[in-house]
């Protein structure tokens, strides 16, 4: 099989590291599952923000590319449940005469922790993370690919790591992509009663499936010199004793 990583532009512009844990990870086990992991250099954006702000037209193009790149591929993975949301769900509404391919590759395109549970089968995936963390669900994990209880089966299963509940978990931290540009003061609130949640549980860290939601929350606790650090999940299951995040 072989698998390829859509990194997404958000990640490879401001959290490189994530998608190299995602390589690492996924080599590893690629070793047990006898699949192979690519990085298509061909790759663009998913046109998520040109489809959410109305430039419908000016994603085709994208649209295209993403089917074009990711075509040869048995599965493509993301680090992203945001735009994994995007392709899955609205590729094949923007695309016209493209629908049926871009439809067929998005049926086969994942969001990296519906690619361990349910394609590969495993939650253990031998992580080492000995920290006190909390996982907050972003919106698009949540709502749009209805991730469930994937990502804490995963993280339940890291040796080393003290899992705790997030109060208001399922509260949206008031990211939202334009949102946070256009309703700054509105975001910021919300993201501050997120921040308030995430302080009562005590944890060191906390995790999620975007890092979009995560810098928006990080932005928050930094400027507290609240001492909690953001990781992206992916990070926390590439970890190792050998190879700690």
């Amino acid at each position: 099989m072989r698998v390829a990583l859509f990194i997404t532009c958000f990640n490879d512009t401001l959290f490189p590291r994530t998608g190299q844990a995602v390589v690492r990870l996924l080599e590893r086990l690629g070793r047990s599952f006898d699949f192979t992991v690519e990085f298509p250099l061909g790759q663009t954006c998913c046109g998520q923000m040109h489809f959410n702000t109305g430039y419908r037209r000016e994603c085709l193009p994208l649209v295209r590319r993403f089917a074009e790149v990711f075509e040869p591929y048995d599965a493509v993975v993301a680090p992203s449940a945001s735009c994994v949301g995007m392709v899955r769900d609205f590729h094949g509404e923007v695309s016209g005469a493209l629908r049926e391919r871009a439809s067929g590759v998005a049926d086969r395109t994942y969001e990296l922790t519906e690619f361990l549970v349910d394609v590969l089968g495993v939650t253990d995936v031998g992580a080492y993370f000995p920290h006190r963390v909390t996982y907050h669900p972003t919106c698009h994990s949540l709502r749009v690919l209805r991730l469930g209880d994937r990502p804490l089966r995963l993280l339940r299963a890291v040796r080393g790591l003290e899992l705790v509940d997030l109060p208001g978990a399922e509260e949206c931290c008031g990211f939202g992509g334009t949102f946070a540009l256009k309703n700054a003061e509105v975001s910021v609130a919300m993201a501050g009663d997120k921040v308030a949640n995430v302080h009562r549980t005590g944890a060191e860290v906390l995790c999620a499936a975007d890092n979009s939601c995560l810098a928006h929350i990080g932005g928050v606790l930094s400027r507290l010199n609240s001492g909690v650090r953001t990781v992206h999940l992916a990070e926390i299951l590439a970890s190792t004793e050998e190879e700690p995040a």
